[in-house]
């Protein structure tokens, strides 16, 4: 793997760990705290290859509309255990469990 390319998949664990239990981020969010807005995708292949880390809850990365992984029906069994609710739709309540950061930015 590239290393510009490995230092972003660290970045984004290092951003995934930090997520609050009961608490959701999406691959675009943690793409833009990770410096990198256009990458959401690339934030989905880094949960795909992500290491056996317990400290890594990788579960708590969902898409922008709330949903969980294609092809990972245990992600929604482990975000219930934490508290987070689902939509009549299927879909994490995003008003409910979206993990709002506050950037500062520095002048």
């Amino acid at each position: 793997m590239d290393e510009a390319l490995q230092e972003f998949f660290e970045e984004v664990y290092e951003i995934t760990r930090q997520i609050p239990r009961g608490k959701v981020l999406t691959y675009g969010k943690i793409a833009a705290l990770a410096g990198r807005p256009q990458y959401a995708r690339w934030v989905g292949r880094a949960m795909a290859q992500s290491p056996n880390d317990d400290t890594l809850p990788c579960h708590r990365v969902v898409n922008s509309a709330g949903q969980t992984a294609p092809g990972w029906p245990g992600q929604r069994t482990l975000l219930k255990r934490e508290g987070v609710t689902f939509r009549v739709n299927g879909r994490v309540d995003m008003k409910k469990h979206l993990w709002e950061i506050l950037l500062v930015r520095e002048l």
